[in-house]
């Protein structure tokens, strides 16, 4: 992870990450740890490799535990009350996990390749599921006066992304954050991020020609890291006590 811009030193503060084993997930919950946060990492049941990293991990002396469960299957409430047996409080929710369904980039214009099924699993895991895991954790918020970051994406801003499902879905997340902000205060803020094109371990098998595609695309002239999306998400988290029902944009300018 790259040296953050802020240090934050959160001894005593718990922390859920929901697909927190790779990617976004995992720097945001390497960030917290760091910081002295306690985290519950949650990952898919059977993940092998989210096993080790929780075991080298915790091998290093951060205060991580992993809880696999997997988001969109209408028991949200269990990994909430397996998060407060291990954590004893929580203080922010990072709602990261989320399916694209697919393993490639689908054209919009492929209206054939969205099927109901994908439908299904995409709005299951990265809008009700939000929605239902949210809900079971408000009271243990609330009691902390902690907070919510949600995973956006810019495709709910443009045409850009996986597909037309999975970019109404990160529009649910967008909307949803606005509206559970308002649910939740003044006790607890409600934050999202919607990150750009990021180079991690994501699901999509984007061709050479489509990075450099979106780097030129970028005024930056670069792709996000997961380090940088991670800074912002504990940023609103932990800090920015007047910003809720925001989503910020982190894409270097990509959709500009």
């Amino acid at each position: 992870m790259q040296q953050p811009l802020i240090k934050y030193h959160l001894k005593g503060r718990c922390a859920l990450v929901t697909g927190g084993a790779s990617g976004i997930g995992l720097s945001t919950v390497e960030f917290l740890a760091k910081s002295g946060c306690s985290v519950a990492i949650n990952y898919l049941p059977n993940d092998e490799k989210a096993v080790e990293k929780i075991q080298q991990l915790t091998q290093e002396g951060y205060d991580v535990t992993g809880i696999p469960h997997a988001i969109g299957d209408g028991k949200e409430y269990e990994l909430i009350e397996r998060t407060i047996e291990k954590l004893g409080q929580l203080d922010l929710l990072v709602n990261n996990a989320g399916t694209p369904a697919t393993n490639e980039s689908l054209n919009p214009k492929d209206l054939d390749a969205i099927t109901d099924a994908m439908w299904s699993e995409v709005l299951d895991v990265n809008l009700v599921g939000l929605f239902r895991l949210t809900r079971a954790a408000a009271s243990f918020l609330r009691k902390s006066s902690g907070a919510v970051v949600n995973l956006a994406s810019v495709s709910a801003l443009s045409s850009r992304g996986s597909s037309m499902a999975y970019a109404a879905s990160k529009a649910g997340v967008i909307s949803l954050t606005r509206h559970m902000a308002i649910a939740l205060a003044p006790e607890v803020r409600v934050n999202g991020v919607a990150p750009g094109a990021v180079d991690s371990t994501w699901r999509i098998e984007w061709t050479d020609e489509q990075r450099l595609s979106s780097i030129e695309a970028t005024p930056l002239k670069r792709r996000c890291t997961t380090d940088e999306i991670a800074e912002s998400i504990v940023y609103l988290g932990f800090s920015a006590p007047m910003i809720t029902g925001q989503t910020l944009v982190i894409d270097g300018g990509l959709i500009l």
